[in-house]
C-alpha cells in the first residue's frame, strides 16, 4: 500500500511539471499496463500465502519483495500520472474565450467564497449559473469603490456576502501573473483552486437577486462570514483579532501582511493557519467528551461501544472544523488521518501510523491532484512524515519534555531544506519561537477563540485576544534581534535531496554508528552560491512587474537594479512582491547601486520596500527634491549624462538627462543607462518620450559618438507608447532585439500597434513581459542570449491566446 501511494504521488507532481499534458492514446496505453499490473500483484499475494510457493519465495532472498513491489511502483507511477492528466484535461476544457476578454458580459451567479476587503473595494469568487456568452463556472472578481478602466465617475459598492445570488456585467480575462525566476506561481495557484478567469465588476450593473442561497457548500461559506463579522463586533478595535479569526475560521486574508513577516522571521507562520495540531486537540476534545457521555448511558453502550462512539465523535468534529477553516490540505491530511483511524476503530483493526498517513496522502491527491503545487502540502505531509518515523523503533518510554524537545529537533532540522528551497529563508529563532507558541496557540488562544464563537461568550474573545498580545510582543522582539533569520539563495535539487537524506540519517535511533556524517551533507546546501557571469560579461533581467519598470545587472561581482517597478496597494508593492524575493532566491544580499528612473509610480513603487529589506550602497535617482526617497541615509547621486564607471569589466554610461535639462515633467528627466560588455550593448530608457529621443539622437550626433546609442538590445522607452520610439531615435539605436515591458491587457494599451510595427520593420526580434514573463539578456563574448522565463518554466495551465498589440 504504502510503495503503491508513494508511486503514485510521484506520477500526480510529474504531471506538474510539464509543459504540455500527454496525449490521450498514451495515457490510455499507461492505464492498460496499470491494471494488469494491480491484477498480477494480487495473484501474487494469492499464491504467496500458499506453503508450497511461500517456501520456494523464501528460498531466494528479496524473490517475493521484488516480484510484488516492481508492478506496485509501476502501477502507481502510471495510475497517478494518468489520474492527474485527466483531472487536468477537464479542468482545461472549462477556459475562456479569447474573444470574451475584456468584453462586457452580464453574468448570473453565487458568492462562493469569504468575499476579502481589498484596498479600493472587495475581491470574491464566483460561481456562474448562467452568462450571455460562454464563460467558466469558476471565477474570481473584484468590485472597485473607485474608476474601474473608462469609467468616468466613482462609484460606490454595494454590501455583498457570500451565498448571495448577483446579477453583474463584468470584464474578465484569462488567469494571468508575473513569471519571473523562482517566483510565485499565482497561474498554478489559480488553476489549483479551479478559477479559469479573473475579472472585475462593472459599476452600475449589479443587482441582488436572493441573498441566500441554501447549498452545502455556501452554506458553510455563510456561517464562517457570520463568525467573521462576530469576531470583529466583538474586538472592533483589537491589533490582533485577525489571528483570532485565523484560527477560528481558516481566513488567513484577515492577518495583516506586516504580521506574517513577523511570523516568517520566527518560524511560526504554520501556527497562523489550521494546522493537523488544531484539528487533532478539536477532535480530541469532543473523543473525550462522547465518550464520557456514552458511558454514563446504561443504553447507549448496549448498541455501539464508547470506544467507537468516540471515534465516530472526534471524526465528526474534525469534519465540522475542517469545513470552517476553508479545507487547506494540513486540514485535510489530518481529516483523512482521523477518518483511517476512526475506521479502523469501528471495524476493529489495527493500521500502522504510516499507513494511515499513506492513505490520506492518496485521498488528498485523488480529491486535488495539484495539492502538489502548494508548499502547505510538502510541509504538512514532511512534518508528520518525520514525526512518524523518529518515534518508530525506539525502544522505552522517554519523558514527555525529552520527547517534546526530540520532535522540535526532528522537525527544525528534517523541514530545514524544504524551507530553504521553497521559501530562502529559516529562521533561527523558531525553536524559542515556538516553545512559547506552540503550547499558548494550540491550548490556550485556539480553545478560547473556538468558544468564542458561540453567543453572549465575548469575554472569552476579550481574553484571548489579551493573551495574543502578550505573546505578539514576544514575537516582536525575537524578529529584530541580530541574525533571527538565515536566508540564502535558492539551492539546487541535488543538494536538496542529498541533505533530506542525511537528515534522515541523522534521525537515525541513538546507537546507530556515525549518524553524525548526516550534518555533513547539510553543507552543500548551506555554502553552494548561484553562478555569475564571468569577468567581462553581464547578465541584465527586465522583470515581469505588470505595468512597470524593473531590471536587474549583474556583474561577476556586483549588482545593480534600475528601477523598481509599480505599487499594488497600500501594504504590496513590486519591491516586497517580486524583487526582494527574486533577488533573494538568487543569492543577492546587496544591491551596489539602485537606480531609481524618475518619480513615476510603475518605476518608484516598490524602491521603499526595496531599501528597507536590502542593503544599497549608492542611490542615483532622477527625482525632485522633496521626493522622500532623499530622506534615507545612504550615499546617493542624481542621474546625470556623462556619469560612468566599470564593474568587472563591463561599462556603464548615463546618457540622459542632461545636466541643464530644466523639464518639470517627470518623463522627459527620466534616467537613461547604457552597459557595454565585450562591445555587446543594452540600452535602457524608462520612459523618455519623443522630445529626449530627439535630443539624445542630436546630442550624440553632436558629440561624434553617435555608436553611444547604438544597441543589440533595447529597453523599449515608454512601455511602447504613441508618445515615443520615433523613426530617428529606433534607426539611430539599430537594436536587433527589442523588449517591451508591459502589464497583461493594461488599460493604457500598451505597446500600440504602430509601435510594434515599427520596430517589427526595422528587423528587430521583439519581447514581451505579458507573454514571455522575465526577459534575460546575457552578454557574452560570442554574442547576446535571450531566454524567457515563460519558456524556461513553462507549464501546461499557462496556455493562453496569443497577444496583439492595442488599437
Amino acid at each position: 500500500m504504502r510503495v503503491f501511494v508513494l508511486a503514485f504521488t510521484i506520477g500526480v507532481w510529474l504531471v506538474q511539471q510539464q509543459a504540455e499534458l500527454v496525449a490521450w492514446p498514451w495515457l490510455a496505453a499507461g492505464g492498460a499496463v496499470a491494471l494488469p499490473m494491480l491484477m498480477m500483484v494480487h495473484v501474487l499475494r494469492v499464491w504467496g500465502k500458499s506453503a508450497l510457493v511461500g517456501r520456494c519465495a523464501a528460498s531466494i532472498p528479496g524473490v517475493r519483495q521484488f516480484v510484488i513491489i516492481t508492478p506496485l511502483l509501476i502501477a502507481g507511477f502510471a495510475l497517478g500520472f494518468l489520474w492527474a492528466s485527466a483531472c487536468a484535461y477537464w479542468r482545461l476544457a472549462e477556459a475562456l474565450p479569447a474573444v470574451n476578454e475584456g468584453r462586457d458580459i452580464e453574468v448570473v451567479g453565487v458568492v462562493s467564497a469569504l468575499p476579502q476587503q481589498i484596498e479600493r473595494g472587495m475581491r470574491f469568487e464566483f460561481d456562474v449559473e448562467s452568462a450571455a456568452a460562454s464563460v467558466p463556472q469558476h471565477i474570481s472578481l473584484a468590485w472597485y469603490r473607485g474608476r474601474a478602466d473608462d469609467e468616468a465617475e466613482d462609484v460606490p459598492t454595494m454590501p455583498l456576502h457570500a451565498g448571495e445570488r448577483w446579477r453583474f456585467t463584468v470584464r474578465l480575462k484569462r488567469p494571468h501573473g508575473n513569471v519571473n525566476p523562482q517566483g510565485f506561481d499565482y497561474e498554478a495557484w489559480l488553476f489549483e483552486r479551479g478559477i479559469r478567469a479573473t475579472g472585475y465588476v462593472r459599476p452600475h450593473s449589479a443587482t441582488r437577486l436572493n441573498a441566500a442561497v441554501w447549498r452545502q457548500g455556501y452554506a458553510v461559506e455563510m456561517l464562517r462570514e457570520r463568525i467573521r463579522e462576530r469576531f470583529q463586533s466583538a474586538l472592533p478595535d483589537a491589533s490582533y483579532a485577525g489571528i483570532l479569526i485565523a484560527l477560528a475560521i481558516g481566513d488567513q486574508q484577515s492577518i495583516a501582511p506586516t504580521l506574517w513577516q513577523q511570523f516568517a522571521k520566527t518560524g511560526i507562520t504554520h501556527l497562523m493557519s489550521i494546522s493537523g495540531l488544531h484539528v487533532t486537540m478539536f477532535a480530541g476534545l469532543f473523543y473525550w467528551l462522547v465518550g464520557w457521555l456514552w458511558r454514563r448511558s446504561a443504553v447507549l453502550p448496549l448498541h455501539l461501544p464508547a470506544q467507537k462512539a468516540a471515534a465516530l465523535g472526534g471524526f465528526i468534529a474534525a469534519l465540522i472544523y475542517s469545513l470552517l477553516a476553508g479545507f487547506a490540505v494540513p486540514a485535510q491530511r489530518t481529516l483523512y488521518m482521523l477518518g483511517v483511524v476512526a475506521l479502523a476503530r469501528l471495524l476493529n483493526r489495527e493500521v500502522a501510523a504510516s499507513r494511515v498517513l499513506a492513505l490520506a496522502l492518496l485521498v488528498v491527491l485523488i480529491l486535488d491532484p495539484w495539492a502538489v503545487l502548494a508548499a502547505g502540502f510538502w510541509l504538512s505531509f514532511g512534518a508528520v512524515a518525520l514525526l512518524f518515523y523518529i518515534g518508530s523503533g525506539r525502544l522505552g518510554a522517554a519523558h514527555w519534555l525529552a520527547e517534546w524537545g526530540r520532535a522540535q529537533w526532528a522537525v527544525t532540522l528534517g523541514m530545514l531544506p524544504a524551507l530553504l528551497a521553497l521559501f530562502q529563508q529559516f529562521s533561527l529563532v523558531s525553536p524559542l519561537a515556538n516553545a512559547v507558541a506552540i503550547p499558548l496557540v494550540s491550548f490556550v488562544i485556539t480553545p478560547l477563540a473556538l468558544a468564542g464563537v458561540l453567543p453572549f461568550l465575548d469575554p472569552l474573545l476579550w481574553l484571548a485576544n489579551f493573551i495574543t498580545t502578550g505573546l505578539m510582543r514576544f514575537i516582536d522582539w525575537l524578529a529584530v534581534l541580530p541574525m533571527a533569520t538565515w536566508q540564502q539563495a535558492a539551492p539546487p535539487a541535488w543538494a536538496i535531496l542529498l541533505a533530506l537524506g542525511g537528515g534522515v540519517w541523522l534521525l537515525l535511533p541513538r546507537g546507530f554508528p556515525a549518524r553524525w556524517l548526516g550534518l555533513l551533507t547539510f553543507l552543500p546546501l548551506l555554502i553552494i552560491t548561484p553562478p555569475r557571469p564571468p569577468l567581462g560579461e553581464a547578465e541584465v533581467v527586465v522583470l515581469d512587474v505588470g505595468q512597470g519598470l524593473a531590471i536587474h545587472v549583474q556583474t561577476a561581482t556586483h549588482d545593480l537594479l534600475f528601477d523598481t517597478g509599480p505599487t499594488f496597494s497600500a501594504e504590496a508593492d513590486s519591491g516586497n512582491r517580486i524583487i526582494v524575493p527574486y533577488l533573494r532566491a538568487i543569492g543577492v544580499r546587496r544591491l551596489d547601486e539602485l537606480i531609481v528612473s524618475h518619480a513615476d509610480n510603475d518605476h518608484s513603487g516598490g524602491a521603499e520596500s526595496i531599501l528597507a529589506a536590502v542593503p544599497v550602497s549608492l542611490l542615483r535617482a532622477s527625482l525632485p527634491a522633496a521626493h522622500p526617497l532623499w530622506n534615507h541615509t545612504l550615499p546617493n547621486a542624481p542621474c546625470r549624462a556623462g556619469d560612468a564607471w566599470d564593474w568587472d569589466g563591463v561599462h556603464f554610461l548615463i546618457l540622459h538627462p542632461a545636466a541643464t535639462n530644466a523639464a518639470t515633467k517627470s518623463n522627459a528627466v527620466a534616467c537613461v543607462l547604457a552597459i557595454d560588455a565585450h562591445g555587446r550593448r543594452v540600452l535602457i530608457t524608462s520612459d523618455i518620450e519623443a522630445a529626449q529621443e530627439s535630443a539624445l539622437v542630436t546630442r550624440q550626433a553632436g558629440d561624434g559618438n553617435a555608436s553611444r546609442l547604438a544597441a543589440e538590445v533595447l529597453i523599449v522607452p515608454h512601455h511602447g507608447s504613441r508618445t515615443s520610439s520615433t523613426d530617428a531615435f529606433v534607426a539611430a539605436v539599430g537594436a536587433k532585439e527589442a523588449i517591451f515591458p508591459v502589464g497583461y491587457r493594461n488599460r493604457f494599451g500598451h505597446p500600440k500597434a504602430e509601435i510594434v510595427a515599427r520596430y517589427e520593420h526595422s528587423g528587430a526580434h521583439l519581447h514581451r513581459t505579458d507573454a514571455d514573463g522575465a526577459v534575460a539578456v546575457h552578454l557574452t563574448p560570442g554574442g547576446v542570449r535571450i531566454d524567457h522565463a515563460r519558456t524556461l518554466r513553462r507549464r501546461y495551465w499557462q496556455s493562453m491566446p496569443s497577444i496583439t498589440a492595442t488599437e
